[in-house]
């Protein structure tokens, strides 16, 4: 029998809720789980597929964590690309659990952080939707917040990966009291724009913790999203620790806003991929199917 779980990609920080906040989108890890007596074998295909298998592949990992054993066969198929800022580890951590046998979506959840150690992309791949996240006596907490149902999301993706390792790095040990009462005012209006798009305004996206000390790992990150307010987004920011870049807007711009984001990067000689995608709103779903 095999037991399939998918989850969704997320985007994190969405600018100044830095470590806080993450959506889910549409773009999906499944990995499929059966019983192998002969013992371990994993089977990928798609993004991240080059990546090394066997016991080192951080789905068999998960999964063995789960079940306390590594008898069992990994499918894994991936739209999501890999060290993007589109949450891919959090994503295949959620998945590959839920298919193990973990609970969903709590169990998947905390199965998850405790890969990195960072519940707001986990959280949005347990439980869908926009989320804030935090640990709380060391465990993981998460909540739903309300979304408007008529954001879109442009996701440019450039093709040169920027590993989370790296991007955390390049932060500063502490930050002046200044930029994070600037990151928190932003915050509070990202939250009230997240919920009605109308009350949106394009500094709800401004940050000064993170994306500053990032922008000399992507130089051109600060034209991209300036271009694409400029173009109609509603804000823009990093996606998680970069490259990869997002743009809000109303679903009526959405296809004309995905354009205008590709221009953007030929533009800046910025080779890579414009992703239109909705919020999803699931989180990981769990189904079982007899072998073929």
């Amino acid at each position: 029998m095999w037991r399939t779980a998918r989850a969704p990609a997320s985007s994190a920080n969405l600018g100044p809720g830095f470590d806080t906040l993450a959506v889910a989108l549409g773009l999906y890890v499944e990995v499929g789980l059966r019983p192998r007596p002969e013992g371990l074998l994993v089977v990928a295909e798609g993004e991240g597929s080059e990546l090394p298998g066997g016991p080192s592949h951080l789905a068999a990992r998960v999964a063995r964590e789960v079940l306390g054993h590594d008898r069992f066969e990994l499918r894994v198929r991936s739209q999501v690309p890999v060290a993007r800022g589109l949450g891919s580890s959090a994503a295949l951590a959620v998945a590959a659990a839920a298919a193990a046998g973990a609970g969903v979506p709590d169990e998947a959840f905390e199965r998850a952080f405790g890969v990195d150690g960072h519940p707001e992309n986990a959280a949005a791949s347990a439980f869908g939707g926009l989320v804030a996240a935090a640990v709380v006596g060391g465990r993981p907490v998460a909540r739903h917040l309300r979304l408007d149902p008529q954001l879109r999301f442009v996701v440019l993706v450039p093709d040169h990966e920027l590993p989370t390792a790296d991007a955390r790095q390049a932060l500063p040990a502490s930050v002046p009291i200044g930029d994070a009462v600037f990151n928190l005012s932003r915050l509070g209006l990202l939250v009230a724009g997240l919920a009605d798009r109308r009350q949106l305004v394009p500094e709800a996206g401004d940050d000064r913790l993170h994306q500053p000390a990032r922008a000399a790992l992507f130089a051109e990150a600060e034209a991209l999203l300036a271009g694409l307010r400029r173009r109609g987004a509603l804000t823009s920011c990093w996606s998680g620790a970069g490259p990869s870049v997002l743009a809000l807007c109303d679903a009526g711009a959405a296809s004309d806003l995905c354009a205008a984001g590709r221009e953007l990067m030929a533009s800046l000689g910025v080779p890579g991929r414009a992703l239109l995608l909705e919020a999803d709103h699931r989180g990981a779903q769990v189904s079982e199917a007899p072998d073929h």
